[in-house]
């Protein structure tokens, strides 16, 4: 196995591209040779950061044999119990869940598991199991006041107070179809390969100027003059962070974070990038050209360039955005604020002051339009104004066979088991 996948590491590396990550047969070869003994780094580091997250076929394997050795049945000499129960903690969600909360009843892991569980945010129908043992387990009781107190969030970073960058700028409008080609989705699972089509139609050499413009030491922002129409494809952003976002830890071949610029940032777009843990802005872009070193002030709502002048000014939207780019994207911190506020509701606690929360548009005598009666059936009221922050109930979805492979993946992240939704339908 290690020699098929270092000639797998140097045939993706001829291409600037890093190893595929894992499937199931080559996690469980993985582990039947940390069981054996031998090259103990070198399978500890595959194990560690080449399996996916979440609800994986390999991330099954990976959280049978890491429970297995956390509880104590199982002996692995390049991971201990302690080690292992830390492992299960980067998992995100799904089938790590479970032996988490049994390892809260052993000495030897309950702390790791209580560490790990009190900033897991996929924790599903997982939720009342901790309740139940918070009765009389300390550490799970812990948990469960991990959670009322936000944990998760506040022992993440702050969105700083100014952010120094790289623009990186693409003239004219710019749309899904440059950033993800119709011609190259076969490839868009493998985002980083997928990502080496980004921008090939549209200008000359684009991977060869993103490389250089980081030579400059800092990171890139995308910066266009309209960013983002067309048809909605998270694969666009995909490729837009992994040339210009940050790593995730133990999430192999994907990228969050980044900067994205935009005179006018297509709807859709926009929810994208902040559902990835992106700072989306829409702002005069006039004054901004390749290679321009650049201060982001979102908090002043200003912009300014390398002598100190405003060049661009902006307000951020939605309000909560330096929350969503806090935890890491729209959806974690809205299941994380619905875990919180779950959480303090069963306590009796009033709710969080932590976040950001959503403002109500303002109030209207005027009546609503179909499309708002629709989504406001959906939410449970007469009406959805423009603007306002809902989250309707969904009874069914559809997604069509091009986003098939990305959409299964997606879901594998979320740890997502099963669905609310009467009815789903995906075609592949």
């Amino acid at each position: 196995m290690k020699t098929a996948y270092l000639a797998h590491i140097d045939e993706r590396a001829q291409d600037n591209l890093p190893p595929l990550v894992l499937n199931a047969e080559q996690a469980k070869s993985v582990v039947e040779n940390l069981i054996k003994g031998g090259d103990g780094d070198f399978y500890l580091d595959l194990l560690t950061h080449r399996v996916p997250p979440g609800v994986d076929e390999a991330a099954y394997v990976k959280a049978s044999f890491l429970a297995s050795v956390a509880k104590g049945d199982q002996t692995c000499d390049a991971i201990d119990q302690k080690h292992a129960t830390f492992l299960l903690s980067t998992m995100m969600g799904g089938y790590n869940i479970d032996p988490l909360i049994e390892l809260l009843d052993l000495d030897a892991t309950a702390e790791t598991a209580r560490d790990a569980l009190a900033k897991t945010l996929l924790i599903y129908e997982a939720y009342q199991a901790v309740v139940e043992k918070s009765a009389n387990n300390a550490f799970a009781k812990q948990v469960i006041d991990a959670w009322a107190n936000a944990d998760w969030f506040t022992s993440k970073n702050k969105l700083p107070k100014k952010i120094k960058l790289i623009v990186f700028r693409v003239e004219g409008e710019i749309n899904t179809d440059d950033l993800s080609p119709a011609t190259e989705a076969w490839s868009r699972p493998d985002i980083p390969l997928h990502a080496q089509s980004m921008l090939g139609k549209t200008m000359e050499n684009p991977l060869e100027t993103i490389e250089k413009l980081k030579e400059k030491g800092f990171p890139l922002a995308f910066v266009g003059d309209v960013v983002g129409t067309g048809s909605s494809r998270k694969s666009a952003i995909n490729s837009v962070l992994w040339h210009m976002g940050n790593d995730i830890d133990y999430i192999p071949n994907k990228r969050g974070g980044g900067v994205v610029l935009g005179g006018n940032i297509a709807p859709i777009f926009f929810n994208t990038a902040e559902d990835s843990g992106a700072l989306p802005i829409e702002c005069d872009v006039t004054k901004m050209s390749m290679g321009d070193e650049i201060t982001i002030y979102p908090y002043e709502g200003k912009i300014t360039n390398s002598n100190g002048e405003t060049i661009s000014t902006f307000e951020l939207s939605p309000t909560t955005m330096p929350d969503e780019v806090r935890a890491g994207g729209r959806i974690p911190l809205i299941i994380g604020r619905g875990l919180t506020d779950k959480t303090r509701q069963d306590l009796g606690l009033p709710v969080s002051d932590l976040f950001l929360r959503p403002q109500d548009a303002s109030n209207s005598n005027v009546g609503y339009t179909l499309a708002q009666k629709i989504v406001g059936k959906a939410c449970g009221v007469e009406g959805i104004r423009p603007g306002t922050y809902c989250e309707p109930r969904m009874t069914t979805v559809g997604s069509q066979d091009t986003t098939g492979a990305m959409t299964r993946d997606e879901l594998k992240e979320l740890a997502c088991l099963g669905f609310s939704a009467e009815l789903v339908m995906q075609s592949f």
